[in-house]
């Protein structure tokens, strides 16, 4: 957690330079985000291309997502807001538009979740020790009704307990998050990975 807003903004002027040389933030697309320690969360603009992001291109809203300086913030705050709500020790969310993501829910078009099993990349995530398991991440359909898909990823992540801290929106990208943006870029890298394998299997199976 962040006391000052200028080192907020410096961890994600870097983090999203760091993913965009990955290739996770084409365009404009994407937003990150870290909770201060009064509170206030620190999240980039609206339209900022984060190759190029700069310190004025990060903004602060309150904890509802309501804008606190004369900035736009991005259309999907609420999708950011919901989660720092819902996980106390979460401060730090990172939204990309993998390559992976878009193509897989797309293919799986009829799926609401990815099964991942058995890679040892598993164990970047948090709380996992040993390859020898599997894990869920969660589909949902891509809407422009960000209220509603706020709720409904609520909804679904209090019922799960303790869910892998990532969810993907289908034909858009993932949302990870972490208790600080060390551990949500960890979640948003290895789970590009591990959908880049699964796309790889596929791709061999069919033949390709």
């Amino acid at each position: 957690m962040y006391a000052a807003p200028d080192e907020a903004r410096r961890t994600l002027v870097a983090v999203g330079h760091r993913l965009d040389a990955r290739g996770l933030a084409p365009a404009t697309s994407g937003n990150y985000s870290v909770r201060l320690s009064d509170g206030r969360i620190a999240i980039t603009v609206s339209g900022a291309h984060k190759g190029r992001l700069l310190p004025e291109d990060v903004m602060l809203v309150d904890a509802e997502g309501t804008a606190l300086d004369n900035k736009k913030p991005s259309a999907e705050t609420g999708l950011h807001t919901s989660l720092y709500k819902l996980y106390a020790h979460v401060n730090a969310v990172l939204h990309v538009h993998s390559v992976a993501a878009v193509t897989l829910t797309r293919y799986l078009s009829a799926a609401n979740e990815i099964i991942l099993q058995g890679y040892e990349m598993l164990k970047a995530f948090p709380g996992i020790t040993t390859h020898d398991t599997s894990i869920s991440v969660r589909i949902y359909d891509n809407t422009q009704n960000i209220p509603a898909l706020a709720q409904n990823v609520t909804r679904a992540l209090e019922q799960a307990g303790s869910p892998i801290p990532a969810y993907l929106i289908r034909g858009h990208g993932v949302y990870a998050w972490g208790q600080d943006i060390e551990e949500a870029e960890r979640v948003v890298e290895a789970l590009e990975h591990l959908l880049y394998c699964e796309i790889e299997t596929l791709r061999l199976r069919a033949g390709g």
